[in-house]
């Protein structure tokens, strides 16, 4: 079991950063790859970013490549999303999740959300 809180979240002018925190609780953080989701009002919640339980991999959502960079501290049981060079369309509830240990690309677990809103 794995516990989500994101936090982070907040009001930023178009061109500004902001960077997002996932502290999990549960004794199996460091086996799951984790990931950052975020869904618009009105829309489907998409894929933003993930890693791999050890860091050496990433992966991001076209829409956010070199603008945002996902990273993991496994010593202090957290992940992070941080977001430089922000726009109106990244508005949205961004959502921590962590993936599945036996099915790659299910993702098990969630966290409640952290609004982030950018202004124009």
């Amino acid at each position: 079991q794995v516990q989500l809180v994101e936090s982070g979240g907040g009001l930023v002018q178009a061109g500004g950063s902001l960077r997002l925190s996932c502290a999990a609780s549960g004794r199996s953080f460091r086996v799951h790859a984790m990931g950052w989701f975020r869904q618009a009002p009105g829309k489907e919640r998409k894929f933003v970013a993930s890693i791999t339980w050890s860091g050496s991999s990433t992966d991001y959502a076209d829409s956010v490549k070199g603008r945002f960079t996902i990273s993991r501290d496994n010593a202090k049981n957290t992940v992070y999303l941080q977001m430089n060079s922000l726009k109106p369309e990244d508005t949205a509830v961004y959502y921590c999740a962590a993936e599945s240990e036996i099915v790659v690309g299910q993702w098990d677990y969630w966290g409640q959300g952290t609004q982030v809103t950018v202004s124009s």
